[in-house]
């Protein structure tokens, strides 16, 4: 059994007719990605250039719900670095802080972009923060990516000059229960966003990117489907940098496919050792992302070390962005995906969330869960639901600044 190879109907058996396909299905959707940007580009650009003409200074929030906050929360150390301009601030704020907190987050007097990452553009929180930014912010602008045409957000937004509405590509709207392709989608997409004067030149780039998650699929999803049939009770994802918002990403994406049955954790390679780390057993599986930065990958392998050299743990496992003797002698599993020639740690979180997303789905399946539907009794939901928007008047803020 090999769901993301199979067809349809072995694919329906198991419950996962949207999940395998919407796994197995990246890399050609990151193609598709890829050319969307391109074809905006010049709108991109123009829209951007005209921001900075009348403003001096600006602020940038990246915000969303649950994964497409945690698309802000990857890419955000990558785009500061990108941009090192002071004169532009750039932060992630979840559109549930916003939302329940804006007196906190939205300054009236700083001109603002808020990049809104929305699968379905239809959850509360996403059109409430949109909203209160207009509110609050005296110049307020928005970049929506969005996975859905027909969401209220992009209907809404799409014809507002001072909004930039980007949709993803059609496929990448997933069906199933957990967000997999769109989370890829949308995080290449604000990476081009961030890279959109050099994007025709990066072709290279993505290539290496696509066959890189093609050749991983391809080759290790047996593997993963017999990690997942052995028996632990609790798994943590580490990494350094921004592999710290993909570690919570994996780790959620297994919290949500697992029906919440083995309890998930996620911290960066030396904040485990600050308490997390008493969650380490023999029933507890540790993945470290190693980062490609030398200095950074140092303190990867140090606590990857550390763990490995534990008497009461369960598996090790490393994943790398290349071949490396030391880290694959200091754990019991290791993969490489084989991107030797990519320097930048933005663009090894492609390849590396397929693992989480493949282990996932088959951890659900070990489990008696359907991955299309990992919570049939409704306590969670594809589209959040039980959500109430208050009206926000701020007199009834002045008690708490």
């Amino acid at each position: 059994m090999e769901l993301l190879k199979s067809n349809e109907l072995e694919r329906k058996n198991y419950g996962a007719v949207h999940t395998a396909k919407e796994i197995a299905q990246q890399p050609r959707i990151w193609k598709e990605t890829y050319k969307i940007l391109l074809h905006h580009r010049d709108k991109i650009i123009h829209f951007l250039n005209e921001i900075e003409r009348k403003h001096n200074q600006y602020r940038i929030i990246l915000t969303g719900a649950g994964t497409s906050a945690f698309v802000g929360e990857t890419v955000l150390p990558h785009i500061k670095k990108v941009i090192n301009n002071r004169k532009i601030a750039v932060e992630c704020i979840p559109t549930t802080d916003i939302v329940s907190n804006p007196y906190n987050y939205l300054d009236p007097k700083f001109p603002t972009i808020m990049i809104s990452f929305a699968r379905s553009g239809n959850s509360p929180e996403s059109l409430a923060a949109v909203n209160l930014g207009e509110q609050v912010i005296n110049d307020f602008y928005g970049i929506i990516f969005t996975c859905n045409e027909d969401g209220l957000l992009a209907k809404k937004k799409k014809k507002d000059p001072n909004h930039l509405v980007i949709l993803m590509p059609e496929e990448a709207n997933d069906q199933g229960f957990a967000m997999t392709s769109s989370f890829t989608t949308m995080l290449l997409s604000v990476v081009l966003l961030f890279h959109i004067e050099s994007a025709p030149t990066m072709e290279k780039t993505f290539k290496e990117i696509v066959n890189a998650g093609e050749s991983f699929l391809q080759n290790n999803e047996r593997a993963l489907r017999e990690l997942a049939s052995t028996s632990f009770a609790k798994i943590v994802y580490l990494g350094s940098g921004l592999f710290g918002g993909l570690a919570r990403e994996a780790s959620l994406k297994f919290l949500e496919l697992t029906g919440g049955k083995i309890p998930t954790s996620y911290d960066s390679s030396l904040g485990f050792r600050h308490g997390p780390k008493s969650i380490l057993d023999k029933d507890t599986i540790v993945i470290v992302l190693l980062s490609r930065d030398p200095y950074t990958r140092l303190y990867d392998l140090d606590i990857l070390d550390e763990i490995y050299r534990e008497t009461n743990r369960g598996k090790v496992i490393a994943i790398s962005s290349c071949a490396d003797s030391t880290a694959q002698n200091m754990s019991d599993i290791f993969y490489n995906v084989n991107l030797e020639n990519i320097n930048e740690d933005i663009f090894l979180t492609f390849p590396y969330i397929l693992f989480a997303q493949t282990f996932a789905m088959y951890k659900s399946i070990e489990l008696g869960f359907a991955p299309d539907n990992p919570s049939p009794d409704g306590v969670v939901n594809r589209v959040v639901k039980g959500v109430t928007i208050h009206p926000y008047q701020k007199e009834l803020t002045d008690g708490g600044n």
